[in-house]
């Protein structure tokens, strides 16, 4: 049985008349009827998208989805595939990393910017994102710089925060799908959670902070959120709430992303590093992370 296939070019500002022009000489061809394509051009705040859906994969739709590849190298554009039922139904979950996903911070680099550690665990923290270093230990070794820190440190790093462009937009343009959005960091609740309450974020798990007397031990307490409780997070969620694997969608930036990336129907690499953009199903490559939205199907919008 075939199964109908989306190929998606988008980027940010407007679309550029030159690949506008490409694109219509690409679907003027005779050769291609509308039997084989279904067009849509779509445009937001996040910039534009031109999506063609083919009902099956034949040759002649091979050959044009080549075609759609080239055109977006030559163009400098991102460009994307999404199968099975994600290429024609809305995700019913989507669920983000926080640090550089959600967000364009670090909250383990805030807090050791706080307790003076901060050139050290940054080092620590890049080498981890780019799969150098095993999450759990290299975790361990950053969290523990900070033991003796008050723990009105907290909500003294909160205010350094920062979300990314697009991120209050794609929660509320996934919720109007009537889909639930969820966060899942290697980061830490107490920055966390006023994110969850301040831009209505349905479900979220994140690292917790152990603290005495008023300060940091320098320890988390409970599991640690790493690579595959990410995973096994958005499994979890799925089933409680009977939302089948192959209708939800993820979102993150590093290497303790994969395998969240790899358990959902469509794994998204967002501003990501080399390895984590290689191995997720598409990728976007500029900073506006409600352009998620040009790569699901949106019931909603218009069609030019």
């Amino acid at each position: 049985m075939t199964q109908p296939v989306r190929h998606v070019l988008f980027g940010p500002g407007t679309l550029d008349d030159s690949v506008g022009d490409d694109l219509l000489d690409l679907f003027d061809d005779a050769t291609i009827t509308d039997q084989d394509f279904e067009i849509e051009i779509r445009r937001g705040d996040w910039g534009w998208c031109v999506a063609a859906l083919a009902p099956s994969s034949d040759e002649k739709v091979r050959t044009t989805a080549a075609r759609l590849r080239a055109l977006a190298g030559e163009h400098g554009c991102d460009h994307a595939v999404v199968t099975g039922r994600l290429a024609t139904r809305p995700p019913r979950l989507v669920v983000t990393d926080v640090d550089s996903t959600l967000t364009t911070t670090e909250a383990i680099d805030l807090l050791a910017e706080a307790a003076g550690m901060g050139g050290k665990v940054a080092a620590i923290t890049e080498r981890a994102m780019r799969g150098e270093l095993d999450f759990t230990a290299s975790l361990t070794e950053r969290v523990a710089t900070l033991e003796g820190l008050p723990s009105t440190v907290l909500d003294e790093v909160f205010g350094s925060v920062r979300l990314s462009e697009g991120a209050r937009e794609l929660v509320q343009q996934v919720h109007a799908l009537g889909a639930l959005f969820g966060v899942v960091s290697g980061g830490f609740t107490a920055l966390v959670d006023p994110l969850v309450d301040d831009l209505a974020i349905d479900l979220s798990a994140a690292n917790v902070l152990e603290v005495v007397d008023g300060r940091l031990t320098g320890r988390t307490r409970g599991p640690v959120v790493d690579r595959a409780f990410k995973a096994d997070q958005l499994r979890a969620w799925a089933s409680e709430r009977d939302i089948p694997l192959d209708l939800t969608v993820a979102v993150g930036d590093g290497a303790n992303d994969l395998d969240l990336l790899d358990a959902a129907g469509l794994g998204i690499a967002y501003c990501a590093k080399p390895l984590t953009a290689e191995r997720a199903d598409a990728s976007i490559s500029f900073p506006r992370l409600d352009a998620v939205m040009a790569l699901v199907v949106d019931p909603m919008v218009h069609q030019d």
